[in-house]
């Protein structure tokens, strides 16, 4: 039985049928036989064309100022991040997809009646396919005026995508359709401009077409793409491109290097609920009998993990990832676990293990009226401001507010690049009034006057001013929770929460005198708040617990009865 199971609307089946019909294996002993998805392909195609359930179709004839077809609209994700190992098929995987967004069933067509069918005649192929539909299941139509950007940082590297669907077009009824130039590739039968319907090269040094309006970009190898080499600029000058025509963008990458801040990792840990992304984490689905992640400098291990960041792509030969693991394991074993065991592996001076943080996971609901403390690290226009909470029972977890349950962090990039004072004051009043909060611990600066107004709300002995800059008072903190999540039998726990998941592997320790550290980040991207937040909540609970100052549970008197 597959572990991806497809319960939603989606273009998949019909993107599916369409790719075996008319792409071919582009290598190999199958060269020129019908391309066929895997199962973790299929799944990420069924996603990305994910279509939002109950939508109106607007036929083009039919719109106006009023009713405007819908394109990226009329799907879930505006865009999606595929970080699979080398080797897996992301590069003729991607191929296909250029291929449908240039001349296939991209866009969606409204829902499907008795009867209903996909004829390639309709949409410009002359090959005679057909494809019947379930009612119900949403119908798909070609683009219009299809521009498409296939992105790199490098020339080799863009073979990765434009080598295979070369072949795939040569090989087969695509040949009609889209036409290989020199640097470029033609769309057939839409128009006579050579400047429109055409799949284009970007990269870090063949950027002339950069800028342009686009329908789709694909950006391969996306964990290479940092500010150093200006290639962050380039993705996002792309999705800015595809917004404006109503596009999307698809993002492929080996698991990236953490310390650099790459395209892939701001992707992945984008608070945004609009981009799919595909992952297999090797370190939370696979462990060892004493309960912790596989080792992947152990080779039985090593293949274990193998075993689950290639399954599916069934061309692989284990055997042969294993002997060029190896290899590499010797001389760059970082480098290694990432390309081969689809690993982020952090450097040196990070503040927690990433694993052991993981380990401590046990999400449970905490009801209204619950004794807790709060943490709050405030900020204003650039770092994020997120408030996580601790029962006495020494469960920490991120709470929620409002009538739809958003979670207390706050990125300003998805505020128009302010922190939302007046949603973060809602979110404590509202704190206040569902739990007993014994104390709040509050990092001031540029929330000193919201620190204040909630101590005279609340009292001085429960709403605190706590600096995180000060080395002593800092470095004890971040010691005392580092020792709860390191010790095995200290009972603490967390809820898994998956920005302070990240944040907590961005944390680095950066050192202060007589052996003292405070917390840093290695890039301003990768923010640490949702981490200094942990450690100045789990402050408040050792000191209410320090002091006696949790409520007695109450009990019931029994009555004898004489």
């Amino acid at each position: 039985m597959s572990e991806f199971v497809v319960d939603f609307p989606t273009l998949g089946d019909l993107i599916d049928a369409w790719i075996e019909r008319h792409c071919r294996v582009p290598d190999k002993f199958k060269r020129g036989d019908p391309f066929r998805q895997a199962d973790w392909q299929f799944w990420c195609t069924a996603n990305h064309y994910r279509v939002r359930e109950g939508i109106r179709f607007v036929a083009p004839e039919d719109a106006d100022e009023h009713n405007q077809v819908l394109l990226n609209q009329a799907f879930v994700y505006r865009r999606s991040l595929i970080a699979a190992p080398q080797k897996t098929g992301k590069g003729p995987w991607s191929a296909s997809l250029v291929a449908v967004e240039a001349c296939g069933p991209s866009l969606f067509a409204g829902w499907a009646e008795e009867g209903d069918v996909y004829r390639c005649d309709n949409n410009g192929c002359g090959c005679g396919w057909e494809y019947e539909y379930l009612p119900g299941e949403p119908k798909g139509m070609r683009h219009p005026s299809p521009l498409i950007q296939l992105t790199a940082n490098a020339e080799d590297q863009v073979d990765n995508v434009y080598k295979p669907l070369k072949a795939m077009i040569r090989l087969g009824p695509l040949s009609e359709l889209l036409l290989v130039r020199e640097g470029f590739i033609r769309i057939a039968g839409l128009s006579d401009d050579e400047d429109l319907d055409r799949i284009d090269v970007v990269t870090s040094s063949a950027r002339t077409r950069l800028g342009n309006p686009i329908t789709f970009a694909m950006q391969d190898e996306a964990g290479l793409y940092t500010k150093a080499n200006k290639m962050i600029d380039v993705a996002e000058t792309q999705r800015r491109g595809a917004a404006g025509m109503g596009g999307r963008t698809v993002a492929t990458t080996n698991a990236w290097n953490p310390a650099e801040d790459s395209y892939a990792q701001r992707t992945y840990e984008s608070a945004s609920k609009d981009i799919f992304r595909f992952y297999r984490d090797p370190d939370k689905a696979l462990r060892g009998r004493d309960g912790k992640p596989l080792r992947y400098a152990v080779k039985r291990e090593r293949r274990l993990i193998h075993e689950y960041v290639y399954a599916g792509s069934w061309w692989v030969n284990l055997d042969s990832i294993e002997a060029d693991a190896a290899e590499l394991m010797e001389t760059d074993p970082a480098q290694a676990e990432r390309f081969f065991g689809n690993r982020l592996v952090y450097g040196s001076g990070s503040w927690c293990n990433g694993e052991r943080w993981d380990a401590r996971a046990a999400p449970r609901e905490v009801p209204d009226g619950t004794p807790i403390v709060l943490g709050l690290d405030g900020s204003d226009v650039d770092d994020w401001t997120v408030i996580r909470a601790e029962t006495q029972a020494g469960y920490q977890f991120t709470p929620t507010y409002g009538p739809d349950r958003r979670p207390t962090i706050w990125d300003p990039a998805q505020w128009s690049g302010q922190v939302p004072r007046s949603e973060v004051r809602a979110a404590v009043d509202e704190l206040f009034a569902r739990y007993q909060v014994v104390r709040m611990y509050g990092d001031p600066p540029y929330w000193e006057t919201e620190l204040d107004e909630f101590a005279a709300q609340y009292g001085e002995k429960r709403v605190v001013r706590w600096e995180t800059y000060r080395p002593v008072q800092m470095h004890a903190a971040a010691e005392r929770l580092l020792t709860d999540v390191n010790k095995v039998d200290s009972g603490w726990t967390h809820d898994g929460c998956r920005i302070t998941a990240i944040q907590v592997r961005n944390a680095r320790k950066l050192a202060r005198n007589n052996g003292r550290y405070v917390l840093g980040k290695p890039a301003q991207a990768q923010k640490i708040d949702a981490c200094v937040t942990s450690i100045i909540c789990h402050e408040a609970a050792g000191d209410v617990t320090a002091a006696g100052l949790w409520p007695k549970p109450k009990t019931r008197r029994k009555l004898i009865v004489m």
